[in-house]
């Protein structure tokens, strides 16, 4: 192939891919599955390796990320991105429909319309964006920042893939259109997931964590986020349409990603309609909402009513209420995690909050405690809104004691007094005394002996405090030590006990390798990533030699993972630990068996399991789909291949896949599936 055939290839392949982008992340109606996709994705930047000169700043293949951002540059909006006054009640709304009247002079005017056309619009909680596109091509995204000046983050931008890199259609020569990126419930769910599997605490919420990802330096990390950009608001020269939702719609033509419930309302009686709805509808939607934007329609009409120094005159923003209490912090304590992460936890007098009784709160970490400056002592207003668990919003300064002292951030480990450390790039302390912390060092066991690691019930939570008070465990590798004349002399630890520990301890050693090498504890290696790197690896001696380079070539290992799996390993007491946990005869290379089944036979198919199985369990279901390259997912969707059906299964999971077309099939028809 010459390089003018490579150059149509290339393009052929780039209209393509930009088109099944657009499908998936768009339009929720992908026409090809996950594996087609890569496939197409693989050729083209195979093609743009092997011809450089051809790489456009708009191939789709830049989405994967990889640049590395050392430093954010400050830019001046064209136009100030102002912020929006908000309302909290019907009667608010009902005083801006008249201010918006009186502005307009339809109150005298007796030609007028009664009813003002105004179009509503969910308000997404992220982070505010705005997109500059050039003879339909991005050439940048900068965040809010003051509303004068944001940040540019055109790399990482780049990564979403619901951002159109190239438009369609016929379009503005010069522009900018402005949304919000943000986190869905689901991707964010997944983090928390993977993240309390390697010992760390859970981000707060789907907007922070939104906010957070953007201000990344490294976009193949942005990439992997999954983040989503809704757009809602054009400015520039030559706008086709002389109202907003008429270039709402325009710009969903051209690519752009609308929300579905965007309506135009005639008069504050449809709006008032709309926010009701939305007030309750909320809390089905797969991603966060706090509130409604309301703007006039009209353009005209939006300049008749102009701005005042802050915000716009013709929009308004209807806040939804998040249940909220007041009540006495009494104290500030420490939690350390196996990873060694330091949680700082508010510990409450106990309150009332959504039906339950709330005593403790995160407070995440040392910024978080100095952006609201909270003190012992203090009053705080608490809300629980979509967090995982209860949030300090703010402090009621009207009832601070002046006695109340600034809090200071521990500066060394509550258990083992080590001085915490923090990284550059992180916003957690950590405790660097991994080996010895008595917190990390029992963590690390039980995460060890878990179900989806070796999986020894017999040796809980208490047991292994038990044996770590006794002296009998110190780290991972003493457990295939143990004795039961050791155990005998022990508190409830009868003949019974101790033989069945002793067996259990004997059948972890049938462990597969993947599981084995999410249970040693590598910090950022999850359950998901430990399956990937075992079956590129196939051994621990593999593992052992890869560079850093090779590492980031296997699938789900990122940068963070590959530098964290090297640091483990060169630590000599995780290569002591290793060494026995080998003699001790655990599973550290994949069986003939699982090799065996190990294939791509599902590859690109995604499933959803729902019921209860005669021949397999479910995780052995999903072992299954996953083995064979299929992936798992908890809710059905468009991009849901098959719905794989037991006995006695939610009937909503039915309706959803009969609605949307998903083929539903049992148990048999994955074993033929896998047969053929």
């Amino acid at each position: 192939m010459n390089q003018s055939e490579a150059e149509k290839k290339i393009e052929n392949l780039s209209k393509k891919i930009d088109e099944h982008n657009h499908n998936y992340y768009v339009l929720d109606k992908p026409v090809i599955s996950d594996f087609e996709f890569d496939k197409l994705l693989e050729e083209l930047i195979a093609l743009e390796k092997e011809y450089p000169a051809l790489l456009l700043p708009t191939s789709p293949s830049q989405r994967v990320g990889g640049t590395i951002t050392k430093e954010f540059k400050s830019v001046k909006h064209r136009y100030p991105m102002l912020s929006l006054s908000n309302s909290y009640s019907k009667e608010d709304m009902l005083d801006f429909d008249r201010s918006v009247k009186k502005g307009l002079n339809m109150e005298n005017d007796l030609f007028a319309s009664k009813d003002v056309e105004y179009v509503c619009e969910l308000k997404f909680d992220g982070l505010s964006i705005g997109l500059t596109y050039e003879n339909g091509i991005l050439t940048q995204a900068v965040t809010r920042g003051d509303g004068v000046q944001g940040d540019d983050v055109t790399t990482n931008v780049k990564t979403i893939k619901s951002v159109p890199l190239k438009l369609k259609g016929n379009y503005p020569p010069d522009f900018e259109i402005r949304g919000e990126i943000f986190m869905n419930k689901k991707p964010f769910e997944q983090i928390n997931k993977e993240r309390e599997e390697i010992g760390e605490a859970p981000l707060a919420n789907p907007r922070n964590t939104a906010s957070g990802t953007m201000k990344m330096q490294d976009s193949a990390v942005v990439a992997s986020r999954k983040l989503d950009c809704f757009l809602y608001s054009l400015l520039g020269d030559g706008i086709p349409h002389a109202g907003h939702y008429e270039n709402l719609m325009a710009a969903k033509s051209w690519g752009f990603k609308i929300s579905e419930h965007t309506r135009l309302c005639y008069g504050i009686n449809e709006v008032l309609e709309f926010i009701d709805h939305w007030d309750h509808a909320r809390l089905d939607l797969p991603f966060e909402i706090d509130g409604i934007v309301i703007k006039i329609n009209d353009y005209k009409k939006q300049q008749q009513l102009g701005f005042t120094a802050k915000s716009p005159r013709w929009a308004i923003a209807y806040k939804f209420k998040a249940e909220q209490a007041c009540t006495k912090l009494l104290d500030i304590t420490y939690q350390v995690g196996r990873t060694g992460a330091i949680t700082p936890v508010a510990n409450l007098d106990p309150v009332q909050l959504g039906g339950t009784v709330v005593k403790r709160a995160s407070l995440h970490n040392a910024d978080i405690i100095e952006k609201l400056d909270v003190r012992i002592n203090d009053y705080v207003f608490v809300e629980k809104g979509g967090e995982i668990i209860p949030k300090i919003t703010s402090v009621n300064f009207e009832k601070r004691d002046p006695k109340n002292a600034k809090h200071l951030y521990a500066f060394e480990c509550p258990e083992c007094h080590a001085k915490l450390v923090r990284k550059e790039s992180e916003a957690q302390h950590y405790c660097p005394n991994e080996n010895y912390c008595p917190p990390q060092v029992k963590g690390k066991m039980e995460h060890f002996v878990s179900r989806k690691a070796m999986n020894i019930d017999s040796l809980g939570g208490e047991t292994i405090s038990q044996l770590f008070d006794a002296g009998l465990l110190k780290n991972i590798a003493d457990i295939y030590d143990l004795k039961k004349e050791q155990l005998l002399p022990l508190e409830r630890m009868a003949e019974k006990s101790a033989q069945n520990l002793i067996e259990g301890i004997e059948q972890s050693k049938t462990i597969p390798f993947e599981r084995v090498l999410f249970a040693i504890g590598i910090r950022h290696v999850g359950e998901t990533s430990a399956k990937k790197i075992a079956r590129k690896v196939k051994d621990i001696d593999t593992l052992l030699s890869l560079t850093k380079e090779q590492l980031l070539e296997i699938d789900e290992v990122g940068e963070t993972i590959a530098e964290s799996i090297i640091t483990h390993f060169a630590n000599p007491q995780n290569k002591e630990i290793l060494t026995r946990l080998q003699k001790a005869g655990l599973q550290f290379s994949l069986s003939e068996e699982a090799m065996a089944k190990t294939g791509d036979k599902l590859a690109g198919l995604t499933f959803v399991i729902s019921g209860v199985f005669t021949k397999y369990s479910r995780d052995q279901l999903k072992e299954m789909i996953e083995q064979n390259g299929g992936k798992n997912s908890g809710s059905i969707s468009g991009k849901t291949s098959y719905l794989l059906a037991g006995d006695n299964m939610g009937p909503e999971k039915l309706k959803k896949a009969e609605k949307l077309g998903v083929k539903i099939i049992s148990e048999d028809n994955l074993e033929k599936m896998l047969e053929n």
